[in-house]
């Protein structure tokens, strides 16, 4: 899966260079662009990016307080606040904020991509945890099943890999549904990832 970033900057040639770099380095998709805070807090609301690329300097809402609203959502992005200058007190101010990071502009790519992975990670890492602690309590059936589930497999592929009926399936799959707690199979895939149970 793709690590996707929203990158908000008001230098449009600078969004242009990130974007081309995080796109041609595979493994991430530039979902959105705001060229000044406010319009980048609207888009990180609508559009739930993994990562946010802050610049610090910007019209209508700087990038200080965009990150601090950004990080009031409810399951906030990662956000990496971007400065021409080396750390500042907008950067400080930025990380005692909930920032997860900083990166100069003058950045080498592949240093940018490494360190938005890292942040992601450091996102990732309490939710697999308890992904974990939520599915502790499955049989090895009913892990098997949810593991086939975050794959995107059909009740008829289920059926078969199990080799048990389509009438089966649904039963195994409604009664996980009901122990975690989840509406459908997508928030089950969800979880399957988060558990890191695809491998």
């Amino acid at each position: 899966m793709s690590i996707r970033v929203l990158l908000v900057d008001d230098e449009e040639l600078v969004r242009f260079g990130r974007r081309t770099v995080l796109e041609s380095s595979g493994g991430f998709e530039v979902v959105g662009e705001a060229g000044d805070g406010a319009a980048g807090v609207a888009a990180a609301r609508e559009l739930r990016p993994d990562v946010v690329l802050m610049d610090i300097r910007m019209p209508v809402l700087d990038g200080l307080s965009a990150t601090r609203q950004i990080l009031a959502l409810p399951e906030p992005p990662q956000v990496a606040v971007l400065t021409t200058f080396h750390v500042d007190d907008y950067v400080y101010a930025a990380l005692a904020a909930g920032a997860a990071g900083f990166l100069l502009k003058d950045t080498p790519p592949r240093v940018t991509a490494a360190l938005i992975e890292s942040y992601v990670d450091k996102k990732a890492a309490p939710r697999k945890a308890q992904a974990l602690r939520r599915i502790r309590e499955l049989s090895d059936r009913e892990r098997e099943v949810l593991q086939l589930l975050g794959s995107g497999e059909s009740n008829a592929e289920l059926a078969k890999r199990l080799y048990v009926s389509e009438a089966t399936v649904k039963t195994y799959v409604s009664r996980l549904l009901t122990k975690l707690g989840l509406a459908n199979r997508t928030q089950a895939a969800i979880l399957a990832h988060e558990a890191g149970l695809l491998g």
